[in-house]
């Protein structure tokens, strides 16, 4: 069996184990991505106590939602950062409308217009954010858990060598190939 294959196997027993009300299945599951979600929270949030809202919620769906994970689909930590980026996504969305409107009011009180750059400025930097990892997600999984673990993760590629039993030449070759495809244009298909 590929340390690949031992690791999806894995990721389905945590989540059984989740699904089932195992609480230290919920405590393995946060100390494994608990950095991830805060990372992805914090980069898309306006405040860290927001932040902290949405990876407190964040863990609450995944325990929620835990029986629909198929480790036969997606790696656990592709499923992870997928319902993280919804979930950020539709708080961004919520919160959003309620101060675009108050902005609109203050806007035609005669207020300054430049407050309406503001507020869609951190909308477009979430939407960018969103795009570039519906880009991650299409990477091969290699590459993809790679990325995830260096730069959401901040792991060093040694780190994730180690646990993922593979040498560090190839973690580099992968993280490489990642980045060039990430570079691609959004049009262009991500080739595998």
């Amino acid at each position: 069996m590929t340390p690949r294959s031992e690791q999806r196997e894995d990721d389905g027993v945590l989540m059984r184990r989740v699904a089932s009300g195992d609480e230290s299945a919920v405590g393995d599951l946060y100390d494994r991505f608990g950095s991830l979600v805060y990372r992805m929270a914090y980069q898309a949030m306006p405040t860290a106590a927001d932040a902290d809202d949405a990876v407190q919620e964040v863990f609450v769906r995944l325990w929620k939602t835990a029986e629909r994970y198929d480790e036969t689909k997606a790696a656990l930590v592709t499923w992870v950062m997928l319902l993280t980026r919804r979930h950020l996504v539709d708080k961004l969305r919520r919160t959003r409308a309620r101060v675009r409107a108050g902005t609109l009011d203050e806007a035609q009180a005669g207020s300054d217009p430049s407050a309406l750059i503001g507020s869609t400025e951190g909308m477009e930097r979430s939407e960018r954010f969103a795009a570039l990892m519906e880009r991650v997600a299409q990477l091969p999984e290699l590459q993809r858990t790679v990325i995830t673990r260096a730069y959401l993760g901040g792991q060093t590629l040694r780190q994730i060598g180690e646990e993922l039993d593979t040498p560090l030449g190839t973690i580099k070759s992968a993280l490489s190939r990642a980045l060039v495809r990430l570079r691609e244009q959004p049009g262009e298909e991500l080739a595998t």
